[in-house]
């Protein structure tokens, strides 16, 4: 396990890291500010198929949370995505490995084995944890959250109970299994998933916490507004200690 490389950018510590040893090497960036104490509250992030651990919208909520309020950031490649790529990559690639039975145990136990090694390191620790990923963020991602009791806080959605036949009874035990805040992003026009396909996932959710934002537009389409609406929910339910729909809070812009 190492990292592999380190820089600043926008005035965050950036450092890119390989973590051999496990099934398949894991590829990751960690951002930290450099004022935040150990302990800091640390947020996953997952990317959608199209994209890598760099995807837009990460960078900009990354530079909001741990810029503006001292978290740690961590993102991942997915299984055939940016330093694991296959192929051409994007959704060329990951159609096929979605396909493919044991692809979710694969990427769950990629998830822990980089969540567990970052929490090692004295200047990371052991704060708490939250998820925010949408599409193949939530395909990967919900089985994630659902496993691990590190989280506090997810955001999830454009994803719907779907997919592979070996796929849709994970992804509906994962639900049944959440039982943190969640906010729930949906759009309506989505290409790929229905809207009675979203909400057979939303219902499945566990939490007595959880809401749905449903917006007009295709799948990518996501509204600015989800995004400011997702680092309020992420930074109230991670640092206040209860619900997020209880607490007053400012993030910054």
């Amino acid at each position: 396990m190492a990292f592999i490389q380190e820089i600043e950018q926008d005035g965050l510590r950036l450092r890119e890291l390989t973590i051999e040893g496990g099934k398949r090497p894991v590829t990751a960036a960690l951002w930290q500010n450099p004022d935040s104490e150990p302990d800091a509250p640390l947020i996953c992030f997952g990317h959608g198929a199209s994209g890598d651990r760099f995807q837009s919208p990460i960078p900009w909520l990354v530079k909001r949370l741990v810029g503006g309020h001292g978290f740690s950031a961590l993102s991942l490649d997915g299984p055939v995505h940016g330093r694991r790529q296959v192929g051409p990559g994007g959704r060329d690639a990951f159609w096929p490995e979605w396909e493919r039975e044991g692809t979710v145990e694969d990427m769950t136990r990629d998830w822990v084995t980089a969540l567990d090694f970052v929490q090692s390191q004295p200047d990371v620790g052991s704060g708490p944890v939250g998820y925010w990923g949408l599409s193949m963020g939530t395909i990967y991602g919900a089985p994630f959250v659902a496993a691990d009791d590190r989280m506090k806080v997810a955001v999830l959605g454009l994803m719907g109970i779907t997919g592979p036949d070996h796929y849709r009874p994970l992804i509906l035990d994962a639900a049944e299994n959440i039982d943190i805040p969640v906010l729930f992003l949906m759009q309506l026009e989505d290409e790929l998933f229905t809207r009675d396909e979203y909400l057979a996932l939303f219902d499945a959710l566990a939490t007595d916490n959880k809401r749905l934002h449903a917006n007009s537009g295709l799948h990518p389409a996501v509204p600015m507004e989800e995004l400011q609406a997702s680092l309020e929910f992420l930074v109230t339910g991670i640092t206040m200690g209860h619900t997020a729909r209880d607490a007053a809070f400012s993030v910054a812009s």
